[in-house]
């Protein structure tokens, strides 16, 4: 068993293009893991190992590697930075101890980096803060610190000082120990030298060295009384201190470097040891039963307790299935059998491997703390808990946001349709944000994604890595519908048939809900005039209907259903006879509660030149677009808006087009909203449209 003090389990997370996989090559180049570095830009990073990353130069998939530093053991895992993928980094964060967050020193804290950070929040992770690229064009690394804290209402303990701005940035000072680490131009990480603080740096040296340590001894009453005494800390109380407090999420060490110049990242690895915490020091996670509710126990990360593991990614590749799993407790060893609480089914660990991008070692057993794939699970998916047979136990599962965009996609041929379903339950399996189902109506199998990248991403497998040959429809907007009043109504289904009958009343009322509530049923039925069996049956019958609203056939949200009376006959009742009132009671019901189309809204943030500010806001007024907010950076100016996703079709090539390919633009989804009534009447008329062609089909 090996020591897990000496083990971080951490991720790298950032904003698309702030230097995540460069950083990671450094680490397993300074590590000794890589011998030869590859460029991002060249398609030969380790970690960017598909063939579309390679072509793209941007993460789409985490990874996961192994290194060692200083006699630690490193699990890293590189994310993608690109919105349409951020649930790689959202379930990547759901199982690692610590973090390091990557920013951009010219682009500062970008509009993934805001998403990445409250997931990090959310899953109450610790981070470094690494300010990359000091050595671009605009990089200033005290505007990138002023960004953290207020954007992101993040305390950044500012660990490190940079030498020299852009083209002259050669090195950090150490706050610490007051000493500067200078690199020479040969572009090797090995050579730089420590010396003495320059002379113009060593009164901010001083200031945000007092700054540090006034903020550390708060996390020791005994430390800050002395301080206050005027007796200053040695460096290893200091950094004890720095360790507690990061582990308790009140600061973040920040640190400054250049990935691509190889200058600061040794020091960004010394702090993942000295201020990371091992799998021991964070806290617990949280057990739930079936329904999801907390049961109050924890899985302790303990190698001797029954095993508790959570599958947090599939990846399907050459050799067959991987299933990342993070150990949380007990020892898995190869040949044991254990339980999927998900499926009530066992699962026998036949081979299992510690990854290096996509290569691959073979070992026999991994205990808690370990991030390991193991190969060839058949019914274990994204989510699941592998737990120990006589102590079972499920952790708290993973929540996937709901996709905004589909497009359908036809095969060539017979051949390919065969391919085709086989394809998409392999890449289902991979990514739970991606969606697929199969209109039985028109034959078409309708994909459904985050984003247009994402889909095009996908197809793009489909196509090469798969073999799969398809025709793909333009992409279709996921709309909504709701209703904007309340109705109280009835209905009564009654059949006679040779035998017994089917007979149902109920009396309900139809209520628009909270916004972003979903849907809701409720009883209000006293005194048994429906039997409480039948309750079940009603629900089910409205929950099935709700997903064909009354006007262009999308889901219906946020509504509520309240069954307020009803009826039923000893022998002719049934839960059929209720489950079919309810379908058609919605049926009857429905129109008269002022539906309304809802269409996504999307939070875009788009980068352009100054010189461009006026093109772009008019730009996004005529998709609709409502102006929040506008911010000048150092090299461009940031402009903040909601606009529907309809309107966002093909944005960056109109993009680039106006800014002489300057621009750059992100979104992610924000909130539905009601759709104009000249929008609506085209989408209604789309889906008249579309329902009569299948129906001549």
């Amino acid at each position: 068993m090996h020591d897990l003090t000496k083990q971080r389990n951490i991720g790298i997370f950032a904003h698309v293009d702030a230097g995540k996989t460069t950083t990671t090559e450094r680490i397993l180049k300074l590590t000794g893991k890589i011998h030869k570095i590859g460029e991002v830009h060249d398609g030969a990073a380790t970690t960017d190992f598909m063939v579309q990353e390679q072509e793209r130069g941007i993460t789409i998939q985490s990874a996961a590697t192994t290194c060692f530093w200083k006699e630690h053991r490193f699990n890293i895992i590189d994310t993608p930075g690109h919105v349409d993928f951020t649930i790689e980094v959202y379930r990547s964060l759901k199982v690692l101890d610590g973090g390091i967050g990557v920013f951009c020193g010219s682009g500062g804290v970008e509009p993934q980096s805001e998403t990445n950070w409250r997931y990090a929040n959310d899953s109450k992770v610790a981070r470094l803060v690494y300010v990359n690229k000091l050595d671009r064009l605009g990089a200033d690394f005290y505007r990138v610190v002023k960004q953290v804290r207020e954007i992101l209402g993040a305390k950044a303990l500012v660990m490190v000082l940079p030498i020299g701005t852009e083209g002259e940035f050669c090195g950090v000072v150490d706050l610490l120990t007051r000493k500067a680490h200078i690199w020479d131009e040969s572009g090797q990480p090995e050579n730089f030298e420590i010396k003495d603080v320059p002379a113009d740096m060593k009164d901010i040296v001083e200031k945000y060295r007092a700054e540090l340590i006034e903020a550390v001894v708060e996390q020791d009453d005994e430390v800050l009384e002395k301080y206050l005494e005027g007796v200053e800390p040695d460096i290893a109380t200091l950094k004890r201190c720095i360790r507690k407090g990061t582990i308790a999420l009140h600061f973040f060490p920040t640190y400054a470097g250049s990935s691509f110049k190889n200058k600061g990242v040794q020091l960004v690895l010394d702090a993942v040891v000295d201020y990371l915490p091992n799998p021991m020091e964070v806290q617990p996670q949280p057990e739930v039963d079936l329904k999801g509710n907390p049961t109050g126990q924890y899985a302790i990360v303990d190698a001797t307790k029954p095993v508790r593991a959570l599958a947090f990614k599939i990846m399907d590749d050459r050799f067959g299935s991987l299933t990342f799993t993070r150990i949380y407790s007990g020892t898995i060893t190869k040949g044991m059998a254990l339980l999927n609480t998900f499926t009530g089914k066992t699962e026998r660990i036949g081979r299992m491997v510690e990854m290096h991008a996509n290569d691959r070692t073979l070992i026999d057993s991994a205990q808690a703390g370990d991030i390991v794939a193991l190969v060839g699970l058949k019914n274990v998916q994204t989510g699941h808990t592998l737990c120990d047979e006589d102590h079972p136990a499920t952790l708290e599962p993973m929540v996937f946001p709901a996709p905004v965009i589909s497009v359908s996609v036809t095969p060539k041929d017979k051949a390919n349709e065969e391919k085709l379903g086989i394809a998409l339950g392999k890449m289902v399996a991979e990514d739970p944000s991606f969606h697929c189902e199969v209109d039985h109506e028109s034959s078409e199998t309708i994909l459904k994604g985050m984003g247009e990248l994402h889909l095009d991403i996908k197809v793009d497998i489909l196509r090469r890595t798969h073999g799969v040959d398809v025709t793909v429809g333009k992409p279709q907007v996921a709309y909504r519908e709701t209703i904007t009043r309340a109705v109280d109504d009835g209905y009564t289904h009654k059949k006679q048939t040779g035998g017994s009958g089917q007979y149902a009343k109920i009396e309900y009322r139809i209520e628009p809900n909270e916004p972003g509530a979903g849907f809701l049923f409720e009883s209000d039925i006293t005194g048994g005039s429906v039997p409480k069996e039948f309750i079940p049956a009603i629900e089910k019958g409205f929950k099935l209907s709700i997903v064909k609203g009354p006007i262009a056939g999308y889901p219906v949200i946020d509504c509520k259903v309240v069954l307020t009376d009803g009826a039923f006959h000893a022998v002719d009742s049934s839960q059929i006879a209720f489950e079919v009132a309810a379908k058609a009671a919605y049926r009857q019901t429905m129109p008269k509660c002022g539906p309304q189309l809802l269409e996504p809204i999307m939070k875009v943030d788009v980068f352009v030149p100054d010189a461009h500010v006026g093109d772009t806001i008019g730009d996004l007024n005529r998709r609709r677009g409502m102006m929040k907010s506008q911010e000048a950076g150092p090299t461009s100016v940031r402009i903040k808006a909601d606009v529907p996703l309809s309107e966002m079709f093909g944005y960056i090539g109109d993009l680039r087009t106006m800014t002489s390919g300057r621009g750059q633009y992100s979104m992610e989804f924000s909130h539905y909203a009601p759709c104009p009534r000249n929008v609506a009447e085209t989408v209604v008329a789309e889906a008249h449209a579309r329902e009569e062609a299948k129906k001549k089909k």
